[in-house]
C-alpha cells in the first residue's frame, strides 16, 4: 500500500507550484498518515486533521464534483463597509457602519503590512498550497510534546476561508457561532474551498481580500479602518513599527488590545518584527530602529451612527437611514433595502444646507432649554425642490434620557422615525382657503357669523357628514370679539375660526381633502387616515414639522408641490455612482391661486396679523400663519420667503404639555401664542438664514380691503371686524 500512496508535496519540489486539481485526493492520502499519527500521539486535533479517503465520504467521484466551483462571495467576499453622510456643501455628518471597514485594492495597503501579516501569521504563504503541510507535521509534534491543541497549522488562506463565512452570518449570532464551530465537517467544508481557491486566484488576492476582512479589535475590521483607528493615518502610511503592530492584533485582539494592554501589544509586535527579521524582509537596523520605537498610538474611538454626528444633525442622518430603507429605489423588499444599507461603502451626498441647519439649531436652542419641560423642532424646505435643508430640534439625538436626550425625530413622521404629530391648529387653514380658491370662491369671499357656531352639514367624498351628537358640537372664536362680517384676507389676519368652518361648508370637506393629499398630506403623522371632518379647518389632524414646512414650500413655489427630498446622489467608494429618488413635483394649484394666498398670508405678517411681530431684521417680504391647538398644547408658526420655506413646533414632546403658566427658557408665561413662542425661534432661524442673501418679493394679488359698514346705530364712527380688530385678545 505504502507504494501506492500519492506523493506528498516537497517545498524543494513545488515551492512555487499551486496545488493541481488532483490535489484534494493526494491530500486525502496523507491525511490517512496525519490522522494515525495524530491518534498516536493521543492528540485529537479537529481543526488539523483531514479525513481518510472513503472513510468519511470523500471519494474521488464526491471531491471531483464537490470541487468544481468555489462561490462568488469567496472570489470578492460582499464586505460590509463604513457609509458616510454628506451635507450638501461636502461636510461629513456621519460615518455609519454594521461593520468599520474600508476596502483597500493591494496597492493602496503598505508593503510593510502585507509582509509583517504574511510572516508573522504564514511565512510560508507563498510556497505551498491551501494546506502548509510542513507546518501540520509541526503542530503535531509540538502538541505531543505540550499534550495540548495550543498550536494550529491552518494557512492564511483557510483562515480567509473561515473569516468569509463569519462576515456572511452578519449580526445573527447563532450563524456567527456556527461559522466559528471547530468541527471536522465544517474543517472539511473550508479546507475544499480554500484549495479550490488557491487554484483560482493568486496569493496577492487572496492576501489582499485577508486583509480587508480580518477583525482587528476596537470595532476596526480590514487594514484600513484598523490603522485610521489606532494610528489615526491610512494604511499606506505606516511605518514598519505600525505595520508590525497591527499584524500581531490578528492572533488575539483583546489580549494585545495596545490601548488596554500596550506592554503585550510592545511585546507582540516585537515578535512580528523579529520574524520579519528572521524571514529576510528587514535589514538588522530596520529591525532594530522599528523595536526601539514607542507604540505611538493616535487612537481614534468609533464614530459609529447618528448619534455621532456633527452637533445637531443626528436626527437628519437618522432620517437618511430611513429614507434608504424605505425607498423602492434602494430595492424592491424591505430586506434587500437592509441589506444595501448595511452592506454600506456609499458616499450618501444630502441636501443639508449646513449653514442653514445652524441656524434653525442656534434658533431652537436659544429660545427652550433641554431642561424645560417643551421643546422645539424646525424644518426647512427650498420652494420648487423639495429639499430639505435644514431639521433641527431642542432636545440632542441620543439614547440617555437623563441628560434630556431622544432618537424620537419630532420633524418627521411616525414612518420616518417620528412621533405621532402634533396638531398644526390654525396653520391649517391655508390649505382651506386653497382648496377655496381653486373651487373658484373669490380672494374677497366674506361670511357672516356669530362668535360661535355649531358645525354645519357638509358634503365629503363618500356622503354628507353631519352634526349628530347632542348637544350639538360647537365651534368658538378665539376673541369674543371675533363676529360679524370677514373677507378671506381679513379672516385669515385674524385667524377666525368660524369664517373657515363656514368655507367649508360652501366647497365641501372632499375638497380640502383632495387639497391636502396634493400638497402631501395623505395621512396623519402617525400614519392614520386622514378623516374629512369640519375640525379640519382648526387643525385637529396631527402633523409634522417636516409635513408643514413642505406645505408652505408649495405656496412659495407658486403652486408647484415637490415631495420632500434629503438625498441629492449616492456613489459607492469605488466613484461609482448608484440611482436615486428623483425629485417629483407637481401643480397642486394655479399660479392665480398662489398670487392670491401670497397676499393673504402677508397679510398675517403685517399690520393687525396675528403674525404682524415677526418681520424680518432686513424687512424682506414675508408670509405665514400662526397657529395654536387645542388647551394650548402645542404652538406653530409657519412662514416662507421665495426661497425658503420653515415650519416651527413649541410643545410637549408626546403632546401632555398645557402652556399655560410656564417656564420656558427661564421666562414665565402666563400663556403660549403661535407668534410669540414658535414665531420668535422662526424669526431668529430665518434672519440667520437668510443674512447675505438677495430679497425676493413674493408673486401677489390685488385684493381690495372690504370698505367700513356704517352702524345706523352709531355716532359716526365705523364699526364690524375692521374697527375691532384692535381690540381682539393675543394672537393666535
Amino acid at each position: 500500500m505504502e507504494s501506492n500512496r500519492p506523493p506528498i508535496w516537497s517545498s524543494s519540489e513545488d515551492a512555487d507550484r499551486r496545488p493541481s486539481r488532483k490535489a484534494p485526493l493526494r491530500l486525502a492520502g496523507f491525511g490517512a498518515t496525519f490522522l494515525g499519527v495524530s491518534v498516536v500521539s493521543g492528540v485529537l486535533l479537529a481543526g488539523l486533521a483531514l479525513p481518510v479517503a472513503g472513510g468519511i465520504g470523500l471519494t474521488a467521484k464526491s471531491t471531483a464534483e464537490g470541487f468544481e466551483d468555489v462561490p462568488s462571495d469567496f472570489k470578492t467576499p460582499p464586505l460590509t463597509q463604513a457609509t458616510q453622510i454628506f451635507d450638501a456643501k461636502g461636510g461629513l455628518i456621519a460615518k455609519v457602519y454594521e461593520r468599520d471597514r474600508t476596502v483597500l485594492t493591494a496597492d493602496q495597503m503598505s508593503p510593510y503590512m502585507r509582509q509583517a501579516q504574511v510572516d508573522i501569521e504564514d511565512a510560508r504563504f507563498y510556497e505551498h498550497g491551501a494546506v502548509d503541510l510542513k507546518g501540520v507535521l509541526r503542530a503535531i509534534s509540538k502538541n505531543a510534546e505540550s499534550g495540548t491543541a495550543s498550536q494550529g497549522a491552518s494557512t492564511l488562506t483557510q483562515q480567509y476561508v473561515k473569516n468569509v463565512n463569519v462576515e456572511q452570518a452578519g449580526e445573527d449570532r447563532g450563524a456567527v457561532l456556527e461559522a466559528q464551530r471547530k468541527t471536522l465537517g465544517r474543517k472539511i467544508q473550508e479546507l475544499k474551498v480554500a484549495i479550490k481557491l488557491e487554484e483560482e486566484l493568486p496569493k496577492e488576492q487572496i492576501l489582499t481580500n485577508y486583509l480587508n476582512i480580518t477583525f482587528y479589535g476596537n470595532g476596526a475590521y480590514g487594514v484600513e479602518a484598523a490603522s485610521q483607528r489606532y494610528f489615526g493615518k491610512s494604511n499606506k502610511d505606516l511605518t514598519v513599527a505600525e505595520a508590525a503592530t497591527l499584524a500581531g492584533l490578528v492572533q488575539n485582539p483583546s489580549q494585545y488590545d495596545p490601548k488596554l494592554h500596550p506592554q503585550a501589544a510592545q511585546n507582540r509586535r516585537d515578535t512580528v518584527i523579529d520574524k520579519m527579521l528572521e524571514n529576510k524582509h528587514l535589514t538588522a537596523d530596520q529591525a532594530k530602529e522599528a523595536k526601539a520605537a514607542p507604540l505611538g498610538l493616535n487612537y481614534k474611538a468609533p464614530q459609529n451612527g447618528c448619534i455621532k454626528a456633527q452637533a445637531g444633525m443626528g436626527f437628519f442622518c437618522d432620517y437618511v437611514r430611513h429614507v434608504v430603507k424605505q425607498d423602492p429605489a434602494f430595492g424592491k423588499s424591505a430586506e434587500e433595502r437592509k441589506k444595501f444599507w448595511n452592506t454600506g461603502g456609499l458616499n450618501i451626498y444630502t441636501t443639508l444646507d449646513p449653514d442653514k441647519q445652524a441656524a434653525a439649531q442656534n434658533a431652537v436652542s436659544s429660545n427652550v432649554r433641554v431642561t424645560d419641560s417643551v421643546s422645539a423642532a424646525v424644518s426647512m424646505v427650498e420652494p420648487g425642490t423639495g429639499k430639505i435643508l435644514a431639521m433641527a430640534q431642542t432636545r440632542p439625538y441620543g439614547l440617555l434620557e437623563e441628560k434630556n436626550e431622544t432618537v424620537v425625530n419630532l420633524n418627521v413622521d411616525a414612518a420616518m422615525g417620528g412621533g405621532n404629530g402634533f396638531q398644526p391648529g390654525s396653520t391649517f387653514k391655508p390649505v382651506i382657503a386653497a382648496a377655496a380658491l381653486e373651487a373658484g370662491l373669490p380672494a374677497t369671499q366674506e361670511y357672516t357669523s356669530d362668535n360661535k357656531i355649531e358645525y354645519p352639514a357638509m358634503k365629503t367624498c363618500t356622503g354628507t357628514w353631519r352634526n349628530d351628537t347632542r348637544p350639538k358640537t360647537v365651534v368658538p372664536n378665539e376673541s369674543p370679539n371675533e363676529k360679524g362680517a370677514y373677507q378671506l384676507k381679513q379672516a385669515m389676519a385674524l385667524s377666525v375660526n368660524t369664517y373657515f368652518v363656514l368655507m367649508e361648508k360652501d366647497i365641501g370637506l372632499c375638497a380640502v381633502k383632495q387639497m391636502a393629499n396634493k400638497l402631501g398630506i395623505t395621512t396623519r403623522a402617525s400614519g392614520k387616515p386622514l378623516e374629512e371632518v369640519p375640525s379640519m379647518a382648526l387643525g385637529v389632524a396631527e402633523m409634522s414639522p417636516l409635513t408643514m414646512a413642505n406645505v408652505y414650500a408649495t405656496f412659495a413655489a407658486q403652486g408647484t408641490h415637490c415631495a420632500p427630498l434629503a438625498i441629492d446622489r449616492i456613489t459607492t467608494v469605488e466613484g461609482k455612482d448608484v440611482p436615486v429618488p428623483a425629485g417629483h413635483c407637481e401643480k397642486a394649484f394655479s399660479e392665480e391661486t398662489a398670487r392670491a394666498l401670497n397676499t393673504v398670508l402677508n397679510g398675517v405678517t403685517e399690520n393687525n396679523g396675528t403674525g404682524a411681530a415677526l418681520n424680518l431684521e432686513d424687512n424682506r417680504q414675508i408670509a405665514g400663519k400662526t397657529g395654536t391647538s387645542d388647551r394650548k398644547r402645542a404652538a406653530w408658526f409657519n412662514g416662507y420667503t421665495p426661497q425658503l420655506a420653515t415650519a416651527v413646533w413649541l410643545g410637549g414632546p408626546k403632546g401632555g404639555v398645557e402652556m399655560r403658566n410656564i417656564t420656558i427658557n427661564g421666562k414665565y408665561r402666563t400663556e403660549v401664542f403661535g407668534a410669540d413662542g414658535p414665531g420668535a425661534i422662526w424669526r431668529d432661524a430665518m434672519n440667520q438664514a437668510l443674512r447675505g442673501t438677495p430679497k425676493q418679493s413674493l408673486p401677489m394679488a390685488v385684493i381690495p380691503d372690504p370698505a367700513p359698514k356704517p352702524d345706523p346705530n352709531a355716532t359716526g364712527a365705523p364699526t364690524g371686524p375692521a374697527a375691532t380688530a384692535q381690540t381682539t385678545d393675543q394672537p393666535h
